[in-house]
C-alpha cells in the first residue's frame, strides 16, 4: 500500500473513536432562568395526624415504679443508702430489695451501725470497763493456767487503766502542773508537781511492795550504796518520793511510764506465780506494815486517786473504778479507821475513849453507810481497834456516797463537808471523818 491510503485509514480511525466517545454536557442554566410554568408540581402530601395519648394506667401497688435495677447495683448502692447519700428513687429501689434479699439486708444492718459510730454527738473514749469485760470474755471460754489473784485483780485493772491514759497524752503535756493533795494533823496540805512527777511517785512507793518480794528497788539507783534487792533504802513513802525527786538530775519526762509500768507487770506476775501462802507478806511503810493483799489494794487506790489527779491537769475525762473494786477499796478503808483514830487520840487529836472494852468485845460503834456505787455498811469501832463494831452499840451514823468517802480517804475532800448525812454523837462522828482524812498521804 502507498502512503496516502496508509493516512486516510488513520484519519478514518481517529473520526470513529471521537463519534463513538462520550460527550461533555454544556453549562447548567441558573435557578434564576427556569420558567416554573412551564413545570407541572405534584400536589402535597398531608401529614399524619398524632396519635391521642392513652390514659394512663395504674400499676400495681407491688411494682416497683422505674426501671428495675440489678443486683450488683443494688449491693453496690448501699453504702449510699448506709449515709442517706441516696435518691429517693434509688432509696425505694434498695429498701425493696432489702424485703428479697436476706444477705444485702445483713449488710445494710452492719453499714447502719457502722455509720452510727461515726456520729460525733457522743463521746469516743473506751469504755474504762471495756478491758475487764474483754478479759472475763476471754478466761470464761479459756480460763488462765495461772490465774491473777482477786486481791491483786484491782492493782492490775488501775495500772492498766492509767497507762491507757499515758499513753494517749502528748509530750508536753507530761510537764503540766500536777497538784497532789492530802491531809495533816487537822489541815489539808498540797504539793505541786508534774505529770511525769507523779509517776515517778508510783514508781516509788510501790518499790515497797517489791522489795517485800525481794525484787529490785526502783529507788536504789537514786541512793548511793543502797542494794538492788532486799529490803532496800528503810523509807516511808513521802521521804522515799521526796527523795526520788531530788535525786533526779533534770525533771522527770515520759520517759519514767516504761518503767513503771514494767514494775507493776512485774508485781502482778510475781504474786500470781507465788501462790496463796504470799497474801499475808509483811509490807513496811516505814511506821506501819500491811499484809501484801491489802498494800497491792492500797497501791490501786493511789494509782486510782493520782490518775484522777493527772486525768484532771491534762483535762481527760477519767470514770472510777468498777464497783467490785471500788468496794474492795471502801472496805480497806473502813477496816483501818478504828487503829487510825486510836492515832489520832494518842497525839490528842481526838477526844479520850468513852468506855474501856476488851478485845474481841463489842463496844461503842459508829455505823458508816456507804451509798453508790461499791457502797455497803460499815460498823467502826470507836474506843478500841481491838473492839469488835456491833449493829447493837451504834451510838452514831454517817452516810456517804461511795466516790466522796474515797475522795475523803485521800485527802481531797475537808472532813466537814464529807458527810451527806449525820445522826447521833457529833464528837464520834467528828473524830471518824477526821480520821477518814488522816489515812492520806503523799
Amino acid at each position: 500500500m502507498t502512503d496516502d491510503a496508509e493516512g486516510r485509514d488513520e484519519e478514518d480511525g481517529r473520526e470513529d473513536e471521537v463519534r463513538g466517545a462520550r460527550r461533555i454536557p454544556g453549562p447548567r442554566a441558573a435557578p434564576d432562568d427556569l420558567d416554573p410554568s412551564r413545570f407541572v408540581l405534584p400536589p402535597p402530601v398531608p401529614a399524619p395526624p398524632e396519635p391521642e395519648p392513652e390514659p394512663e394506667q395504674a400499676q400495681p401497688d407491688d411494682e416497683p415504679p422505674g426501671p428495675l435495677l440489678p443486683h450488683r447495683v443494688l449491693k453496690a448502692l448501699l453504702g449510699a443508702w448506709a449515709l442517706t447519700a441516696c435518691s429517693a428513687a434509688e432509696t425505694e429501689a434498695v429498701e425493696a430489695h432489702l424485703t428479697e434479699c436476706a444477705p444485702c439486708a445483713d449488710e445494710a444492718l452492719r453499714l447502719r451501725d457502722a455509720v452510727g459510730l461515726l456520729h460525733t454527738d457522743r463521746s469516743l473514749d473506751l469504755d474504762p470497763m471495756l478491758r475487764s469485760r474483754v478479759l472475763e470474755t476471754c478466761l470464761s471460754r479459756r480460763p488462765a493456767k495461772i490465774p491473777v489473784p482477786e486481791w491483786a485483780a484491782p492493782y492490775d485493772a488501775e495500772t492498766a487503766r492509767l497507762d491507757a491514759l499515758l499513753r494517749d497524752i502528748g509530750d508536753s503535756e507530761w510537764h503540766a502542773p500536777v497538784r497532789l493533795k492530802w491531809f495533816e494533823g487537822e489541815r489539808g496540805v498540797n504539793r505541786k508537781t508534774t505529770v511525769a512527777g507523779v509517776i515517778g511517785h508510783l514508781l516509788t512507793v510501790d518499790g515497797l511492795v517489791s522489795t517485800a518480794l525481794g525484787l529490785d528497788d526502783p529507788l536504789a539507783e537514786s541512793v548511793p550504796g543502797a542494794p538492788r534487792r532486799g529490803p532496800g533504802p528503810a523509807l516511808a513513802p513521802t521521804p522515799r518520793t521526796e527523795t526520788y525527786w531530788s535525786a533526779a538530775r533534770r525533771p522527770p519526762t515520759r520517759s519514767v511510764r516504761e518503767p513503771w509500768r514494767d514494775q507493776s507487770h512485774t508485781l502482778i506476775r510475781t504474786v500470781s506465780f507465788a501462790g496463796r501462802g504470799v497474801a499475808d507478806l509483811s509490807v513496811s511503810y516505814g511506821d506501819f506494815a500491811l499484809p501484801l493483799q491489802d498494800a497491792m489494794l492500797d497501791r490501786a487506790f493511789e494509782c486510782w486517786v493520782h490518775a484522777g489527779d493527772i486525768a484532771e491537769a491534762v483535762d481527760y475525762p477519767y470514770e472510777p473504778p468498777s464497783a467490785a473494786h471500788l468496794h474492795r477499796m471502801i472496805d480497806l478503808a473502813a477496816r483501818l479507821l478504828p487503829a487510825a483514830l486510836a492515832e489520832r487520840r494518842r497525839t490528842g487529836l481526838a477526844g479520850p475513849a468513852r468506855r474501856l472494852v476488851t478485845a474481841g468485845s463489842p463496844g461503842r460503834t459508829l455505823h458508816l453507810e456507804v451509798e453508790g456505787s461499791g457502797g455497803g455498811n460499815w460498823y467502826i469501832a470507836l474506843d478500841s481497834p481491838a473492839a469488835l463494831g456491833s449493829p447493837d452499840h451504834t451510838v452514831a451514823q454517817v452516810a456517804l456516797d461511795g466516790v466522796e468517802f474515797c475522795q475523803l480517804v485521800a485527802g481531797h475532800v475537808p472532813p466537814v463537808d464529807a458527810a451527806a448525812g449525820q445522826r447521833g454523837d457529833r464528837d464520834a462522828i467528828r473524830d471518824v471523818l477526821f480520821a477518814a482524812a488522816s489515812l492520806s498521804r503523799l
